[in-house]
């Protein structure tokens, strides 16, 4: 989203109303009108009833967007037609999706909404919304809370919901370190019951077991669960028995036979596809494969086998994707895999990665080159980094004059012990909060890291160097899109002349702007154009990254959301760059493995090279200066990487836009070596 540099306006004021504008979308009376518009569009429609029974199916597939959907659409039913019944069976529903996406403010407001209002059967409204709020203090490690929130949804539990309760509570007593109150919730269940619930009972016993200080018990429970192959989900189970496994033997104290299990339990999760497990959440038990592979991460940190927690890390962030995706998208990257010796291969002189992985309490950085590997643990882990981040990135999106201090500070965390002197291109494999860090403002004390080395940003090693070898561009030919018309954001006038001023440089093009910059050009567009350049809104879904959306112009046929699950079924492979000069476009759901899964995989997996996207909301002037002579750069033959090194220096030269928010919003993705050949090109 453009701003103008000489906007007195402090951006953060900027920040909050967007946040503010992100809170409010989430609220009831922007979902009734979202349901409103979804309802009348529906060709066969239902009551509101049916859209709740929707709901809650769409919830259990893992399909939260499309179920806060359907819960909106019996949300606006309720409210038009005064039902307070339907409206508090809507809001239950949208509590127990947002529950399941692990948003749990919004979970929490929804389910208090649901519990405010008068339904005809308490049993279907407000026992499902206590057990909401017992599953978000569970997560926020209020257990008193959780414990109080599942008694009372027992009170009102029908038979049927109330032994998924009782076992939620028996899980919230073994995590507040309470198992044996855990072990009496569980006696209670009848033995008919606890059969159907099968593997989950069994883990949630051996898990009190295990806390109550009995690993041969657990033990025992654990080899069962691992042993029976009776269900269809047997893989899943074993692979969930083998961790509990794990933890038995880390309680002994036995690393070494911790690790085996721990990396077997990578292996059976690296053999299943990712799918969603509406169980997990029913009965609170909330696994987290990317706990396996950070724990066999940190097992192999602590015996020093940096080589080994570097596949772990590789591993992971695949192994995330599939989870994000759940198969909704064929991801041609997905089961990209690489080793040490192929990937330094790769690498020239001057080059190396600088790969990270960020875990609970430490993280680790690896700095690979052509000659070897060398790592260095962080002190920090997910929440103090985290924290460190988004001060940098206030104190950056604010103007601060604390900037370089705290730029200063983070290379010193990151990087100090990190040999860089030799490197003239740096790969940069972020993970976790380091996603949204922009490394080329981190500062050594005399200088800005973009002034001694040139930056790409890859999702992973395997999928870098996969990126790398798909090649440069022959004779350029440009689409572009800027300030497309719609009536969910403001105009933006600055991209409408950005992306005319690059189409300049570029004889063959094409650009579209305002009511003609649609989705469906876009779509139809791109595959024939290697290059593509967009300055338009962008939207980010935190619920789901497959819903995030790019804002083409709408009409009355078209509201113009180009949505990322779109894009994955596009065939962009004759796409060599897009940039996407749209507010916070390279952000997205930053999940605990792998990369922001938003726009950027979307486009890379539909078969584009690089991708050039903002980490926050960039300035009208100083962005027309970097993304002319960005393309200057790559017009007179120097690579995308080092073109984007020279256009943000030039930036940076300027007095008006030297600090880092004018100059260093911009990342390079995928293939930094990109050339545009060809002699077409407008000098």
């Amino acid at each position: 989203m453009p701003v103008q540099a000489q906007d007195l306006a402090p951006i953060s004021a900027v920040a909050r109303d967007a946040l503010a504008r992100h809170r409010d979308a989430n609220g009831l009376l922007a979902l009734s009108a979202e349901g409103r518009a979804l309802y009348e569009r529906d060709v066969i429609k239902l009551d509101g009833y049916g859209y709740c029974g929707r709901s809650i199916a769409l919830a259990e597939q893992g399909e939260f967007r499309q179920s806060i959907r359907a819960a909106s659409k019996a949300l606006h039913i309720g409210q038009t037609s005064d039902n307070e019944d339907l409206r508090s069976l809507a809001q239950r529903d949208l509590a127990i999706a947002y529950n399941y996406a692990g948003l749990l403010d919004e979970a929490e407001r929804f389910a208090q909404g649901a519990l405010a209002l008068k339904p005809k059967n308490p049993q279907q409204a407000h026992a499902p919304a206590h057990k909401v709020l017992g599953d978000v203090a569970v997560r926020r490690g209020r257990y008193g809370d959780a414990a109080d929130a599942y008694k009372r949804s027992l009170e009102l539990a029908s038979d049927r919901f109330r032994p998924l309760v009782l076992v939620s509570l028996a899980n919230a007593y073994t995590a507040a370190g309470r198992p044996r109150e855990s072990l009496e919730q569980l006696d209670k269940l009848p033995a008919g019951e606890a059969e159907k619930l099968g593997a989950f009972y069994k883990r949630s016993r051996a898990n009190a077991l295990l806390a109550a200080g009995l690993p041969d018990q657990a033990q025992a429970l654990f080899k069962q669960v691992a042993a029976d192959s009776s269900s269809g989900d047997a893989l899943y189970n074993r692979l969930w028995a083998t961790e509990g496994l794990g933890r038995v033997e880390l309680q002994r104290g036995n690393k070494p036979a911790a690790l085996q299990s721990y990396l077997e339990t990578v292996r059976l999760a690296d053999s299943l596809r990712g799918k969603f497990q509406s169980e997990e959440f029913k009965t609170g038990l909330f696994g987290d494969i990317q706990k396996v592979f950070d724990t066999a991460l940190d097992l192999s940190i602590t015996t020093s086998n940096f080589e080994a927690a570097w596949t772990l890390s590789e591993a992971s962030r695949s192994r995330q994707l599939l989870d994000a995706i759940r198969d909704r998208a064929a991801d041609s990257l997905a089961e990209q895999r690489v080793t040490l010796g192929e990937l330094q291969k790769t690498l020239g002189s001057g080059e190396a990665v600088l790969q990270f992985h960020v875990l609970d309490n430490r993280s680790i950085v690896w700095l690979i080159t052509r000659a070897g590997m060398s790592a260095k643990v962080i002190s920090q882990g997910q929440a103090g980094l985290a924290a460190l981040v988004e001060n940098f990135r206030s104190s950056v999106i604010e103007r601060r004059r604390d900037t370089t201090n705290l730029a200063v500070a983070l290379n010193r965390l990151l990087l100090s012990d990190m040999d860089l002197a030799p490197t003239l291109r740096l790969f940069v494999v972020p993970h976790g909060p380091l996603h949204y860090l922009p490394f080329q403002a981190l500062h050594d004390g005399r200088s800005f890291l973009i002034e001694r080395t040139a930056l790409t940003v890859w999702p992973s090693s395997a999928v870098g160097a996969r990126l790398q070898a798909r090649g440069n561009a022959p004779t350029p030919v440009l689409l572009g899109f800027g300030n497309p018309s719609t009536d969910k954001n403001v105009p933006l006038p600055g991209a409408e002349r950005e992306v005319q001023q690059v189409a300049k440089l570029f004889p063959r093009n094409e650009v579209f702007v305002q009511k003609d910059a649609t989705k469906e050009r876009f779509k139809a567009g791109a595959g024939r154009a290697n290059m593509v350049h967009v300055a338009a809104h962008a939207e980010l879904d935190d619920v789901d990254p497959l819903f995030s959306r790019i804002l083409f112009a709408s009409d009355a046929n078209d509201s113009g959301l180009l949505e990322a699950r779109e894009i994955y079924t596009l065939d962009l492979r004759g796409v060599r760059l897009i940039t996407l000069s749209a507010c916070e476009s390279g952000l997205g759901r930053v999940a605990r493995g792998d990369e922001i899964i938003g726009f950027t995989r979307s486009l890379l997996s539909a078969g584009a090279s690089s991708i050039v996207a903002s980490l926050w909301p960039v300035a009208d002037d100083s962005t027309d200066v970097l993304m002319s002579r960005l393309y200057r750069e790559l017009a007179a033959g120097r690579d995308l990487m080092a073109g984007m090194q020279q256009a943000q220096l030039e930036v940076q030269k300027n007095r008006r836009f030297a600090h880092p928010f004018f100059w260093a919003p911009f990342n390079v993705i995928g293939n930094g070596r990109l050339l545009i050949s060809g002699n077409e090109v407008a000098r």
